[in-house]
C-alpha cells in the first residue's frame, strides 16, 4: 500500500475516534438537552449516527490536512520572501487635467 493512501487511512481513523469522543462528551454533558431528544425519540441512534459521521468527516480532514502541512520541506529556511529584484523606483510624471471626462 502506499505511503499516502496509509497516511489518508490511519488520519480518518484518528478523526473518526476524536468526533466519537466529542459526540459522546456532548452527549455526556448534555449539550442542548441532545440525551433526553436521543433517548426519548425513537430515531436517536440515527441522530447519533448521522451526528458522529459528519463530525467524522470533519474532523479527519481537518487530521489530514495538518498532517500533510506538517510534511512541508524546512529545508528552505535561508530564503525569506520573494524577490525584489525587478522592482524599479522611477518616478513616472503623468499629467492629470481636471475634467477628464468627456460629456456628450
Amino acid at each position: 500500500m502506499p505511503k499516502l493512501i496509509r497516511l489518508y487511512i490511519t488520519q480518518v481513523l484518528i478523526g473518526f475516534a476524536i468526533a466519537a469522543a466529542f459526540v459522546g462528551a456532548l452527549l455526556a454533558f448534555n449539550v442542548a438537552n441532545l440525551w433526553h431528544l436521543i433517548t426519548h425519540s425513537d430515531m436517536g441512534i440515527l441522530a447519533v449516527v448521522v451526528l458522529w459521521v459528519s463530525n467524522g468527516i470533519v474532523f479527519s480532514g481537518v487530521q489530514f490536512a495538518i498532517s500533510v502541512m506538517g510534511m512541508a520541506d524546512r529545508d528552505d529556511d535561508g530564503d525569506q520572501g520573494g524577490k525584489r529584484d525587478a522592482v524599479f523606483d522611477v518616478p513616472v510624471r503623468v499629467k492629470a487635467t481636471q475634467n477628464a471626462r468627456k460629456r456628450f
